[in-house]
Parts: C-alpha cells; sequence; structure tokens
C-alpha cells in the first residue's frame, strides 16, 4: 500500500509539480492532495492538470484543528511536505504528524531563515551579505519557523557578478534535482540526515 502525501504550496508550484511527476510511477508512495492557502496559486492549476486533488485552506481553516485533521484524514494523507508554503504550520498539525512534515528553504539554514525570508528575500540577503555559496535546506518542521532538524543540504558556488536572479536561478536548479529523491528517502525511512557539502 502506498504512502499518500499531501504538498502545501502558496506560489507557482515548480517543485509540486516536479514531486508529483517524481512520485507517478512510484508503488510506495502517491501524491494524494496539494492544498494551498491562496486559491490562485498556479500550483493548484498544476496539480489538477495532472489529475492531483486539490484544495484551498485559508488561515482560519489551516487554524481549525477539526477541519485540517478531518481534510487529511479524508484523504489518508501520512506525510506533509511544505514547497513554498508561507503559513506557520499549526502546532497541532505537527504533533498530529511527528517528524513526518518537512520544508524546503531556500538558503543553507541556519542562514537566512526566520520570518519574512522566503523566496526573492532570501536570495537577496544572500546577494547582499556577498556570500560565495548559497543552497537548499530540507528540515523537519517545528514550531519556531526554519529551526528544524535539518535533513539534507546542497550547495552551489555563486561569483560576485551574480545577480539576485542568478542566484534564485542556481538555487532553483539544486531544488529540481535533489528534492524529489530527498522526500523519497525521508518518506521510506531511509534518510535522517544528509549533507552534500
Amino acid at each position: 500500500m502506498r504512502i499518500n502525501i499531501a504538498i502545501f504550496v502558496s506560489g507557482s508550484g515548480t517543485n509540486c509539480e516536479n514531486l508529483i511527476r517524481y512520485f507517478m510511477g512510484s508503488n510506495e508512495i502517491n501524491c494524494e492532495l496539494v492544498i494551498s492557502n491562496k486559491a490562485d496559486a498556479y500550483a493548484l492549476t498544476r496539480a489538477q492538470n495532472l489529475g492531483v486533488a486539490t484544495a484551498v485552506v485559508p488561515k482560519a481553516q489551516l487554524n481549525d484543528e477539526a477541519y485540517m485533521l478531518q481534510l487529511l484524514g479524508e484523504h489518508q494523507i501520512e506525510f506533509i511536505v511544505l514547497a513554498g508554503f508561507l503559513p506557520l504550520i499549526p502546532d497541532f498539525l505537527i504533533k498530529a504528524f511527528p517528524r513526518r512534515i518537512v520544508n524546503l528553504h531556500p538558503a543553507l539554514l541556519p542562514k537566512y531563515g526566520g520570518k519574512g525570508m522566503w523566496g526573492h528575500h532570501v536570495h537577496e540577503a544572500v546577494k547582499a551579505a556577498g556570500e560565495r555559496e548559497t543552497g537548499m535546506t530540507v528540515h523537519y518542521v517545528t514550531p519556531v519557523c526554519d529551526s528544524g532538524e535539518i535533513v539534507a543540504q546542497y550547495r552551489v558556488a555563486l561569483s560576485p557578478e551574480d545577480t539576485v536572479d542568478d542566484i534564485a536561478e542556481k538555487e532553483h536548479q539544486l531544488e529540481m534535482k535533489y528534492f524529489p529523491e530527498v522526500v523519497e528517502k525521508v518518506v521510506r525511512g531511509q534518510i535522517i540526515r544528509d549533507n552534500n557539502l
């Protein structure tokens, strides 16, 4: 029996689509549900085009324990993947899915994490600091934003000539290459920590 995962997204959903396509032929893992806090998130269209169920969950419903547990229960969700999901995950979900929620962050945590550090804000901060490298981090979700135990990190070199868009693209290429593999290993219990340093 396949393990059902839910992908939580807020934006365009390139990682979401990449995950869905990656697991399409899997006998072990199924992308069962895509949840977004934004009704106009293009990730929902990507998911629907690939035959995956979707749900729009505004903040009030996200923080409604009965609603969320019922929604996830109806789809028999066993693991949650955050792929560009901006709201904080409520404590009751973290307790209901212990070490079964992971988040993708577009920087090498613990640098450039925390409130307000998402998307281009992260890449702008990396550029402003003159960093010679950046990367992606996958970590377990805890009640404190971006502070959970790191599962995997992948790095890429930067040059002083790189623009913020260049930095974003280099980091995004890492996500496309490595994120589905990391999710697969975590869901299957094959990985606790894996650093490509």
